[in-house]
């Protein structure tokens, strides 16, 4: 605890190396994955091409592909654009199938529905396919942050600043204060991501709290039933 005090300063700085570079990738990956997944779901004879694809990108090791980065966008080796590219390539990997399960969850009824009183194909995607996918979503995007905030810490591996610092550095001197200091660091970000997106979800998809309450009440009428 000495030693965290006397470094409040440089944790502190690292934390928000941390956080920066964590929410862009956790952006991007999710404004880019939607479309795509959303094309999955609309084009079935691609589907399987796609979620190949990206199943095969999330294999490709994270430290190898951090390192190849410099040679593919032509910067330098400690430009925080490498980390950022492949984070967001991860973030797309992870999220395409769950963009295209939740496309493919929504109510073919409610699509048909729609499209019945008038709604154009891209009407149709903003006011009915992308509201009713969004919970599903949601919870994609939740494990893709934890992801990303993990991952984050590996920059430190290539000289980036972030958390990961404080693993490579308290490992190299033995002191397991600064690698335990790290950890504790990584996992407050990814709980505190992940608090936030719940509370998003919360304001922007009020319906999803509707029909929990629904389901719940119909499982509680059900045992209520059998019990009789």
């Amino acid at each position: 605890m000495t030693w965290v005090l006397a470094n409040l300063g440089q944790i502190w700085e690292l934390t928000v190396a941390h956080v920066l570079l964590s929410i862009a990738p956790i952006v991007l990956g999710f404004l880019l994955a939607v479309p795509i997944g959303w094309f999955a779901y609309r084009f079935r004879v691609s589907r399987g091409l796609v979620l190949t694809v990206c199943g095969l990108l999330y294999t490709i090791p994270s430290l190898a592909l951090i390192v190849a980065m410099p040679t593919i966008l032509g910067t330098k080796i400690l430009d925080p654009l490498n980390l950022i590219v492949t984070l967001t390539l991860y973030a797309i990997a992870l999220m395409v199938r769950t963009a295209t399960d939740a496309f493919d969850a929504v109510s073919t009824d409610v699509i048909q529905s729609s499209t019945a009183v008038g709604f154009g194909a891209w009407r149709r995607f903003w006011q009915v396919e992308l509201p009713l996918a969004g919970p599903v979503l949601l919870a994609g995007l939740r494990v893709v942050s934890t992801s990303t905030v993990s991952l984050v810490t590996l920059g430190a591996l290539v000289g980036m600043s972030g958390l990961g610092y404080l693993f490579t550095n308290g490992y190299q001197r033995n002191f397991p204060t600064e690698i335990l200091t790290g950890i504790v660091g990584t996992v407050l970000i990814a709980v505190v991501f992940d608090i936030l997106l719940v509370l998003i979800g919360r304001m922007l998809l009020p319906w999803a709290r509707v029909d929990d309450a629904a389901r719940r009440g119909a499982g509680t009428a059900r045992v209520k039933a059998v019990a009789a």
